[in-house]
């Protein structure tokens, strides 16, 4: 479980500032999601560690049923509303970020039998001056040849530092619940039962 982030999230606030100040203005806006990409650190933990992870498919991904469809449209940060750039889903924004590790390190294969499915169970972000939260939590399942061999809930959260001022505050906010997804497929490679799941036999 992640409990504080000053990574990526303030790397990429800076992409967002002009939005976040346009939104000012406007009074609010719609901030779409940077598109998944691979990162260095997911890709060493796919790359190495016992036992090693064979070639798998990504199967489907949805939003938990017990939740409101809104859970995947949109969080809102101050009156602007962050978007997933994948199908407007943040299902399918989690999906895709595994996806891309997964093809990064060259263990895509969509004829494995070795299936990794996901359900989306919640997606949240508070931005009140003082401390900013978020969390980000989903159900992972392995199947193999049709037999589930993983099936857990894992949850990734943050906290940092949320100014007074909009401008510096929205940016920033965004940036740390983006990380969240790459921070929760970290979390998903780094367990010892997903890995046995998808080991190469």
């Amino acid at each position: 479980m992640t409990r504080r982030s000053t990574d990526s999230g303030m790397a990429r606030a800076g992409g967002m500032a002009l939005l976040a100040a346009a939104s000012l203005l406007a009074g609010c806006a719609e901030m779409p999601m940077n598109p998944p990409k691979p990162t260095i650190e997911n890709a060493a933990k796919l790359r190495s560690g016992s036992p090693a992870i064979g070639p798998v498919e990504v199967g489907k991904f949805t939003l938990d049923t017990a939740q409101s469809a809104s859970l995947d449209k949109g969080v809102n940060i101050r009156s602007n509303m962050v978007r997933s750039p994948v199908e407007g889903s943040f299902a399918q924004y989690l999906r895709e970020t595994l996806r891309v590790e997964l093809q990064s390190a060259g263990l895509l294969d969509a004829k494995s039998d070795v299936v990794i499915t996901g359900t989306l169970l919640d997606s949240t972000v508070e931005t009140p001056v003082g401390t900013g939260k978020a969390a980000l939590a989903a159900r992972f399942v392995v199947t193999r040849a049709g037999t589930v061999r993983y099936d857990h809930a894992l949850r990734a959260e943050a906290s940092w530092d949320s100014p007074f001022i909009g401008v510096a505050a929205i940016p920033l906010a965004a940036g740390q619940y983006e990380a969240l997804y790459r921070k929760l497929v970290g979390a998903l490679l780094d367990d010892a039962a997903f890995r046995a799941a998808v080991a190469t036999p």
